[in-house]
């Protein structure tokens, strides 16, 4: 013979369901927020104050960025208003995850007919990379990139 199906089993039910549904919603804004800084400028209304004059340089240079990885490389064509290779002075990225910095790598380039080519190992999925370069004539050209490596 079953037990009746009393207020206090009804109660207990869904405390413990909404228990399991809080905890698991703890859990995972804790994870979101430790695993993301958040940030992408130290200070945003300073780097508002120079925002459009920064933009307006940049896109005058007019300048293309193509990534493309395969075989344990990343490269980076990077091309001017005109299609040729741009005039870069120096280059630097920030390669990493969309969703976390521990993965986050500094690849070392060099500069072969045209384009720049770093090794660097990365795994299936999402990736971004912030790169940073400065034209010969000391224009400053930011961009971030959205890189997706096939498994």
């Amino acid at each position: 013979m079953a037990k009746p199906l009393t207020g206090r089993k009804v109660l207990m039910i869904a405390v413990g369901a909404f228990g399991v549904i809080i905890t698991v919603n703890l859990v995972m804004a804790w994870n979101a927020v430790s695993t993301f800084p958040g940030l992408e400028v130290k200070n945003s209304y300073v780097a508002s104050q120079v925002f459009d004059k920064n933009r307006a340089a940049q896109e005058a240079l007019g300048w293309v960025v193509e990534p493309e990885y395969s075989d344990g490389k990343l490269s980076l064509v990077i091309r001017d208003k005109s299609g040729l290779p741009a005039k870069v002075a120096s280059l630097k990225a920030l390669v990493g995850r969309t969703t976390h910095v521990r993965d986050d790598v500094t690849p070392k380039f060099k500069y072969v007919g045209g384009i720049f080519v770093a090794p660097l190992a990365l795994a299936p999925g999402a990736w971004l990379i912030h790169l940073d370069a400065e034209a010969a004539d000391g224009t400053q050209f930011s961009q971030r990139i959205d890189l997706f490596v096939k498994g």
